[in-house]
This record gives structure tokens, sequence and C-alpha cells, in this order.
């Protein structure tokens, strides 16, 4: 996810609309200078101490550089660290190979040789990169096209008003295929949908908003965001086992278990809590002439045109036969599908799942867009990867100061002492796999409130966390899985969101005085319920040793 910005623009269908992070003064009805007025309950005491804890974590997360800088000043850390610790002749006992590993200084001729030298390498071989490269070409097209857009319209334009708010909630989570996309899409999008069915729209901005950030890592799709998580997992991973792959599918099953689930948490804490609180709003003050409380305009049309369900019909066919070829190809134990003596696990359409899912979606992106109108030629294809690579700038330049900071990280052997020393001092003090995993979730929960770059965050524990719990016989996919949690449930809380400004900018369309404390009371309660609700299906996950997803066992 992005980070925070000093203004923030929210998209609102018929034009860009600029809403200040230190500036809550919308409305007419508001005094100049005055926040605007939010209901009863946003004056409790916790309310209050919740917002003073928001407002210092806003205030000490915009004194950070931008991760690009936040990379280089680490990596520049490193080095200082490094000399300290090689000039004090530091190492430990690698317990796998039973090998001395000595910490090396970045400042020495081999050090300095090593980052000039190996740049360019470290760059072009960084395990993400190429995975999810390949994997935006073909969700551009399905974006471009119109594809993406019309499936999130499908999943809540025909469901019944009982059902509105799981199917948003579910829809949300099928979303996260269009990565930060899906906030623009389908926030707005909530709102339209509750008020078609008599609902109100605060309800529906609210289970959207809540259920693309804070279930960022949960969804039934495979995700750009899964590529990434696994490439820089096996990178950490191959301080302890230099042939260790961690699959974009490493998480499938749990992620899909998890898309259902919290889908079910956010259903019954809107019902049996949010209801109620946005029942108990006061009323607004007096509407402006000719406008209506709950009325906004410009919103987007909620049911789908011919045209787009004629796409969306041959877009199923073409993923029906689109999978029935691949099934049938590795029916055949000899297939060129399937991996070493006929293993499915280990096939080339796991192990390449970026090509696939990249190929699948450009094909599907492809086949709507000419039933649609919205692909005309077969130009418009590699124009539509073209812009979204364009896209795709500032993660591949973030990438650069990551990859440099992980290769030295290996380079120095750092990571790999403080691995084997942290994995001796959890033994000696009997930690478990169960009391770690809780430390990961309480730590990076606490840090994901000031940096809300997924990749950015476990680019930086990885390396740390991943080979730590290696050692201690914890597979590398059971803590990337434990991360996704910590990294997913207080995006909705956290003023370091832009997208949580961003939400607020749709609630005011339906509520004039809202602010942030209306925002807040009205996230709090889903984002406690899903880190509870998460946190205890993984532990059922593990207690039950249901692998996390095709040849990835939990333990």
């Amino acid at each position: 996810m992005p980070s925070l910005m000093d203004d923030h623009y929210c998209v609102v269908d018929e034009g860009v609309r600029t809403v200040s992070s230190n500036d809550t003064t919308t409305t007419p009805d508001n005094t100049p200078g005055k926040p605007p007025p939010d209901a009863p309950g946003d004056s409790s005491a916790a309310l209050s101490a919740l917002l003073r804890v928001l407002s210092a974590v806003e205030r000490a997360g915009n004194r950070l550089p931008h991760p690009f800088w936040l990379f280089a000043i680490l990596s520049a850390f490193l080095a200082l660290i490094s000399w300290g610790l090689a000039t004090a002749d530091v190492s430990a006992v690698d317990p796998v190979g039973d090998k001395t590993v000595a910490v090396r200084s970045l400042i020495s001729v081999d050090g300095v040789r090593s980052m000039i030298n190996d740049a360019i390498t470290n760059y072009a071989t960084f395990p993400p990169l190429g995975t999810i490269l390949v994997v935006m070409l073909g969700v551009a097209v399905a974006d471009r096209s119109g594809l993406l857009a019309a499936m999130l319209r499908a999943g809540v334009a025909k469901v019944p008003a009982r059902w509105m708010t799981f199917a948003l909630a579910f829809t949300a989570m099928v979303a996260h295929i269009a990565s930060d996309a899906a906030y623009v899409a389908l926030v707005p999008l909530g709102g339209l949908a509750f008020r078609a069915v008599g609902r109100s729209p605060l309800l529906g901005i609210v289970v959207a908003f809540v259920g693309v950030s804070a279930g960022y890592d949960a969804s039934p799709l495979i995700t750009p965001m899964d590529a990434v998580l696994s490439g820089l997992t096996t990178a950490a991973a191959h301080t302890v086992d230099p042939g260790y792959v961690v699959t974009p599918l490493s998480n499938y099953f749990f992620s899909l278990a998890s898309s259902v689930v919290l889908a079910a948490v956010i259903t019954f804490v809107t019902e049996k809590v949010l209801v109620k609180r946005v029942a108990a709003l006061p009323p607004e003050p007096e509407d402006e002439p000719g406008e209506t409380d709950g009325e906004a305009t410009g919103d987007v049309e909620l049911a789908l045109a011919p045209e787009e369900r004629r796409g969306l019909r041959r877009a199923t066919v073409a993923l029906v036969v689109y999978l029935a070829v691949i099934v049938v190809a590795m029916i055949p134990t000899g297939s060129p599908l399937r991996g070493e003596g006929g293993s499915i696990v280990e096939s080339p359409v796991l192990s390449g799942i970026a090509v696939v899912l990249g190929l699948l979606f450009a094909l599907l992106g492809a086949v709507y867009g000419r039933a649609a109108g919205t692909v005309r030629g077969g130009r418009d294809i590699p124009d539509f990867m073209a812009q979204g690579m364009r896209e795709m700038a500032p993660i591949l330049v973030l990438f650069f100061a990551i990859s440099q900071f992980l290769a030295y990280f290996k380079w120095t052997g750092v990571g790999q002492v403080l691995a084997i020393r942290g994995a001796d001092l959890l033994k000696d003090l009997g930690v478990t796999g169960p009391v770690a995993f809780l430390g990961i979730v309480v730590v990076c929960t606490v840090i994901n409130l000031a940096m809300t770059s997924g990749s950015a965050m476990w680019a930086l524990v990885a390396p740390v966390f991943v080979p730590m719990l290696m050692l201690l016989h914890i597979p590398p996919e059971a803590t990337q899985a434990v991360y996704r949690i910590a990294d997913s449930c207080t995006n909705a809380i956290t003023p370091m969101s832009a997208y949580f400004v961003m939400a607020l900018g749709f609630l005011q369309r339906y509520r004039r005085s809202a602010g942030i404390g209306t925002l807040a009371s009205l996230t709090l309660p889903l984002s406690v319920a899903m880190l509870v609700a998460w946190t205890l299906l993984f532990y059922v996950w593990w207690a039950l040793g249901i692998p996390l997803g095709p040849g990835a066992p939990v333990r």
C-alpha cells in the first residue's frame, strides 16, 4: 500500500478532490478551522484515547522517509554494523551445516567491490521482480479492458438485502486481485450497493473499505501480493537453505479459508454492532437546497450494461476452457506440465504459476474486451500492458533499494548470525512455535501502523524472522502466513494509509459532518475482531496440521 502524503486525492467519479490529512473542515456547516462534529459516541474516553494514538502515529509516520530512502539508510546503517561486528570477530555456528558463520564488513575492499560489481545482479535476480512483472502484464489487460471492474459490480449487483453485507465483504476479498485499485473501485461501489437495497450507504462504504484494507492479504484468488511476498520469503529462506523455493501458491489454502472467515466476521460485527452505531448517529444539519442527505451525485451505475454482461459470459467460458486444457494436459504421467517423476506439486504449472496467471488474466481481459467493445484490435493488448507497466514504476524503483539491502544483509552474514543467535535464545527460553507466532503478530501489527507498505515491511523483517524460525523447524510458508495477518488488520485504522483519508472522503459524500472519529469508530471494531479471529484461525490450522498451500506444510 502506498505511503501517506501531505494531501490525498480521492477519486469521486466525476473528478478529483483534495482531502488534507490535517483538515477535516469540508462542509459549509462547520466553522472554518473547526473539525466537523462527530457522533456522541466519538467523545467517549476510549475513542478519544484512540484518536490521540492515531494522531501520534500519523505525526511519527510523517517523519519517516520514503521507503526507498528508508532502505538506503538501512543499508548505510548495516555497513556500520557489519564493520563493528566484523571487527569484534562476531560469529555463530550454523546448526544446519555445522560450520562457523562470521560477519563480513561492507566497509572493506571485498565489501565495496561486492556492492559495485553485484548491484545489477542483485536487482535482476531479485525473486519478486520477474514474478510480479509477469503477473501484472496479464492483470493490466484484465484491468484496462474493464473486466475487473465489471466483476466487482456483478458481485453485488443483484444480491438480496439480507446477504448484501457478506456479498460485499467477500467481493472485497476477490477485489485484492486488483491490488490498490480495489479501493477506488469498490469503496464508492459499497455505498451505492447498500443504498440500492435500502440500507445506509455509510455501512456499505465501511464494509468495502475494511474488507479491502483489513483483509488485504486474504483472497480466494492468487493476487500480485502473493507473488511479492513469496519472492521475499524465498530470498530470506536462502539464508538457511539456498535451494528453498516459496511459490505464490504457498499460502493459497489458508488465504482461501481466511477470505471466507473474514467476510463472515465483517458481516457479524456489522450487523450486531455497526448497524446500531450508525442508527445512533445524530441527524445531519439541514441540507443545502436541492440536495438530500445520502444522495451523493456522480455515482456510477451499479447494474451492468448488456455488452458488459456479454463480456463476462464469454470470459467465464474462456476461464473454463483454459483450466480444462491445463487439467487435460496434466493427466498423462509423462506430460511436460508435470514435474520429475510425474509430480503435480513440483510441476511447471505450480512452480511457474506467475506465467500461468499472467496468460490467464491476459486471455480473460482480451475475451471480455472484444465482447464489451473495450478491445478493438490486437494492438490494444500490448498498449494495456504498457500502461500497466507504467503504473509499476514506483514498485520497480523501491525494489532496487530493497534488493540491494537484502543482498548486503546476506553477504555480510549479519542476517544468518542474527537468526542463529535468535533461534538459540528462543530455544533457551523454551519458546515454541505458537508463542513465536504471537510475537510476530504483535510486532508487525504495531509496525504496520506506521509502515503501511506490506512489501517494504516484509522485506525488513523477513530476513530475520524466516531463517530464525526455520532453525526452529518452522517452514517459511507458516511464518509468511502469520505475517499476512499482522500486515492487514490495522490498515483500516491507521492514518498512515492514504486510503483511510480517501474512505473518509467517500463517507462525507453521504454524511457531510463525518470526521476522522466517525470513520475510526466504525472501523475499529471490525479491525480488532478480524485480528482476533484471523489469529485464532491460524492457530487452529497449525494445530490440525493442514497444509497452507500445495506442497506447503504448516509444520
